[in-house]
């Protein structure tokens, strides 16, 4: 039986490009508008590029951020993309007045601008021993356009680095079943491809479990 997700629409962007490299991995997918779409489904993703605050403001008001806050709740395995997963945490630099989701503790800051901010293109990934999406081979590169990092409040939470100005930012993030990734899989050919296998991989051995 294939992997059943649901891929949020929320107007932010990269949708048809992450559901379609869903489906090119064997997923079984719905693009759900809804909060009722999300509720007998595998797994939930979170796409997007663009603004926290609107990125927010649009998952409220369609109902969407408590949906994702109750299939959390009952264990359902999450994964934010881009902005998708900055809007996992607490709250952003990029609009202080809006909460985020809350499912990782922590803030999005805007990253070191001592190198030119957004950061856009390729970047090399070093994962953590805690990953369980971590790739066979080290450091693989995945293509990124944002300007923004998130900070987890625990150091365990941290998943994956990349390098920008004058340190490294947080490239993947998780805790426990909620997980997200700063970089664009769908557009970082083989490698986000089998990143992208790995995590469906992940969440059927829990959902199978």
């Amino acid at each position: 039986m294939s992997l059943r997700v649901a891929v949020l629409d929320y107007e932010m962007s990269n949708l048809r490009s992450a559901a379609k490299a869903l489906e090119r991995q064997g997923a079984s997918v719905t693009v759900a508008r809804r909060p009722d779409e999300i509720g007998e489904v595998d797994a939930v993703v979170l796409p997007g590029d663009g603004h926290f605050g609107e990125a927010m403001r649009r998952l409220r008001s369609s109902g969407l951020a408590d949906a994702v806050r109750a299939a959390s709740d009952r264990g359902t395995p999450v994964l934010g993309i881009c902005i998708g997963l900055q809007v996992l945490f607490d709250s952003s630099d990029e609009a202080p007045e809006e909460a985020g989701l809350g499912l990782i503790p922590g803030v999005v800051r805007r990253l070191d601008d001592t190198a030119k901010v957004p950061h856009i293109g390729w970047s090399h990934v070093s994962f953590g021993d805690r990953c369980p999406i971590a790739p066979p081979t080290a450091d693989p590169a995945f293509y990124f356009l944002h300007g923004y990092a998130v900070v987890p409040s625990d150091d365990a939470d941290v998943w994956a680095t990349a390098h920008h100005g004058r340190g490294d930012f947080c490239a993947v993030a998780g805790r426990g079943h909620v997980m997200g990734v700063q970089f664009h899989p769908e557009k970082s050919s083989d490698a986000g491809l089998a990143l992208l296998e790995r995590w469906m991989a992940h969440v059927g051995t829990e959902v199978h479990a």
